[in-house]
Formats: C-alpha cells, sequence, structure tokens
C-alpha cells in the first residue's frame, strides 16, 4: 500500500456489464461516489447481447433496465462509456487512475431522434451481432442501449456524408471534431469487472468455422434468437436462410483442452441446452444432436436438462468430435467417435453449433501490468490489494456475477473507508 496523505472514498468500477453495474449500483446506494468505466459504446455488457438467459429464461431487458433506471436516479455514479483504464498508479485509499476516452462523434445532447441515420449511406459491421451482420455509420448501438445516444462512425469523419449527418442532427449533437482525450482520477479503490471475451472460434481449424458458413458460435446463436438479431429472431442457416432440420450443438469447443483453455467454462453446457430448446420452440420437425464431454447442470438446472432429455428430437452423443469436413453441397459434416458405443461416425448437418469457451478479457487483451495479479488463466487473483467482480474473477453465470459483483463492492466500500 502506498503512502498518502489523503484518502479517497471514490470507487472506480471497471467495466460496465452486468458485474460492473451492480457494483457500481451498489457502492452507491451505500453512500460512495462511484465512477464506472466502460469501452464499448453502452452498458451491459455480454447480458445486452443475449436472447435469454438462465436460471428463469428471462430477456436481459428486464433485469438491465431494472439497473439503468437506478443509475439514472443516482447522483452518486459518474458513467464513461468509449473509455477505458491506460495507467493505474498508487494503492488504496490513494489511486490515481488515467482514463482514456475514444470519440462517439456524438455528445450528450442527443436525443436518439434517429435523423442523423436516415442520411447515412455507408454502412459499418454490427459489433452487437457479432458481426453477422450492418449497420448505417450514425447508428444506436442497441435498441436497449443505456446511453440512449448515437454513434457516428470514425469512417466519416471528413467526408461529405459526415457533414451531411451533421447537418440533419436538429440538436447540433453530431461533433466531427472529437479526438482521444485522457484524463486522471483520485479514487479510493478499482473494483475490475472487465468481464469476458468468447474464445475465437477461428483458433478451432479443425471445425472449419472460418468456411463453413453454417458452422456458428454460441454467441452468434443468441444473436439469431433474439427479435432485434441479424435474422429479427429466426434460427436461420447463414448460408441460405432456410430453417434447419438437422442441429448439432458441440460442447467444450476450446474449453478443457490445454491447447486452447485448459478450465471449464462453467456456462457451455447450459448454453447449449438453452439453444436445443430455441430450435425445438421455433422448428418443430427439427432434431437437434448434443455432442458433449460430461453434462454440468448445477443445482436447480438439472431439472432443465431433463426437460430436454425428454424431448425424442433431443438425442445425447458421448463424443467430442475430431472435426468438421464440409460435404459436396457445402454443409458441414460432424466426424468423430462415440465414446460409449465406439461407433465412428460422419454425420451431416444443416447447422452446427460451437460451444466456444469464456476468455478473461484482459487475457485476450495483453494483461496490463498495472492492473491487478492475474491466475495462470488471466482471470484476476483476488488477494490482496485486487478486488474482481464477475468473471473478471473466473468463468461465471449470470447469477453467479451478481452475487460475485456484490461481494465486490463490499471490498470496495471496506478499503475506502479503512
Amino acid at each position: 500500500m502506498s503512502e498518502t496523505t489523503s484518502r479517497s472514498r471514490t470507487i472506480m468500477v471497471v467495466g460496465g456489464g452486468i458485474a460492473g453495474i451492480t457494483a457500481a449500483v451498489e457502492a452507491a446506494e451505500a453512500g460512495h461516489d462511484v465512477v464506472l468505466i466502460e469501452k464499448s459504446p453502452s452498458l451491459g455488457g455480454r447480458v445486452a447481447q443475449m436472447n435469454r438467459y438462465f436460471p428463469k429464461l428471462c430477456h436481459p431487458t428486464c433485469g438491465l433496465e431494472i439497473n439503468f433506471q437506478r443509475i439514472k436516479k443516482s447522483k452518486r455514479i459518474s458513467v464513461f462509456t468509449f473509455s477505458e483504464v491506460s495507467a493505474v498508479k498508487g494503492g488504496p485509499g490513494g489511486y490515481t487512475v488515467t482514463v482514456k476516452t475514444s470519440p462517439r462523434h456524438v455528445k450528450a445532447n442527443c436525443t436518439a431522434c434517429g435523423d442523423c441515420a436516415k442520411v447515412a449511406t455507408s454502412e459499418v459491421s454490427n459489433a452487437f451481432n457479432y458481426g453477422m451482420d450492418s449497420v448505417k455509420s450514425a447508428y444506436l448501438p442497441h435498441v436497449m442501449a443505456f446511453p440512449m445516444r448515437y454513434v457516428v462512425d470514425p469512417s466519416v469523419v471528413g467526408t461529405p456524408e459526415g457533414e451531411a449527418i451533421k447537418a440533419a442532427c436538429p440538436v447540433g449533437a453530431v461533433d466531427l471534431e472529437q479526438k482521444d482525450e485522457s484524463f486522471d482520477l483520485e479514487v479510493g479503490a478499482v473494483v475490475w469487472a472487465t468481464g469476458w471475451r468468447p474464445y475465437p472460434a477461428a483458433n478451432l481449424t479443425a471445425y472449419r468455422w472460418t468456411d463453413i458458413p453454417d458452422v456458428i458460435t454460441n454467441v452468434e446463436m443468441e444473436r439469431l434468437a433474439s427479435v432485434d438479431g441479424p435474422t429479427k429472431g429466426k434460427i436461420v442457416r447463414p448460408s441460405n436462410g432456410e430453417a434447419p432440420k438437422r442441429v448439432a450443438l458441440i460442447q467444450c469447443a476450446g474449453s478443457r483442452d490445454l491447447n486452447h483453455l485448459a478450465y471449464c467454462s462453467r456456462i457451455c453446457c447450459l448454453a447449449s441446452m438453452k439453444h436445443a430448446a430455441y430450435v425445438r420452440e421455433q422448428l418443430a420437425d427439427a432434431t437437434v444432436d448434443v455432442y458433449y464431454i460430461d453434462l454440468r447442470a448445477h443445482d436447480k438446472l438439472e431439472s432443465f436438462l431433463n426437460r430436454l432429455k425428454r424431448d425424442p428430437q433431443v438425442n445425447f452423443v458421448k463424443s467430442k468430435p475430431a472435426r468438421i469436413e464440409k460435404s459436396e453441397a457445402g454443409g458441414p459434416v460432424v466426424c468423430g467417435e462415440n465414446t460409449l458405443t465406439r461407433e465412428v461416425y460422419a454425420e451431416p448437418y444443416d447447422l452446427v453449433v460451437l460451444a466456444t469457451g469464456m476468455q478473461a478479457s484482459l487475457a485476450a487483451e495483453g494483461q496490463p501490468s498495472f492492473a491487478a495479479d492475474f491466475d495462470d488463466y488471466g482471470f484476476v487473483f483476488a488477494e490482496g490489494d485486487s478486488i474482481a467482480a464477475g468473471v473478471a474473477s473466473g468463468p461465471l453465470d449470470v447469477s453467479m456475477s451478481v452475487q460475485s459483483a456484490t461481494a465486490a463492492a463490499c471490498r470496495a466500500i471496506r478499503a475506502v473507508t479503512a
């Protein structure tokens, strides 16, 4: 701990997903000023990109909207989007944190009227839908975005299109002169709620995600099933837009593999069960084959698994597929050995979903030396002065992330009041 002449009672939360939001509102409602830093244009993180989440299969707009209202009503929470931490100095009670902000090119007085998007002519990849479609160069991050403010892509700055977008704004909110900026904040505690990234499916070369369009990932499946997703909620084959009749869900795609992620990512089994339910809800004639090493459904969620096991059109195959081949028609063929029957199979499918695992965001980006102590897998090692919330500390589901974030808020409060 660094020697300080004065202590700050302000708490900084780095990451605006469900864990960061929870830590921020809990600390603020306990009477502390909170600075919430998020690098994307809106809060909500991976939860906002889900169609539904366990344990009740709720739509994320429900829980997120409640927390967004708590943020709006709080005078103690300052939110900075398009921002990330670039340096941390000092110790508990006296941290100096340098924050770098990137231009949104839209000021806070934006009313989200959408006039800027109406005149935009070019399109950019839609990050919210994992690049499965595109949006106008002036866009709202998603329908439930918080803050509810448009973004102007930097590609149109200095172009006639950019000037047209600026001129279309009735309240003068478009600012094409915004630049990268940095500022320092004095805080008493830092909570790392930096979350996770899907393990890159391109690394799983045997599964052909890069060259067979009908091989997708679990996070892409969530967007396909979402009404605000690229297909307006219809589960279809990306190659031709048709409804799939045979669907394969491959567990542990990268997880529990020394060549990729050595650990269990905890959420993958249940995510695949949920995806099987999505398919069966929409497509009465479709069959689903689940390829698994083990099926891990903890606590009350085992009943969800048992419900699927009773469905005659959902089959469970104990196997880790060796590879995916491309059929003559260009579709995926899953190849491997059933470890119970010893049968070697080569099964054609219309759609294959890879249950890629959770990789710590800070590990994926390269661990900054100033951030915290890390374990062998890149998660924050929450001992000593390091405070981690949610998946920054290890693979967790949504409810566990909320519990972890509440505990992190308590640790931060203790750090600034000691």
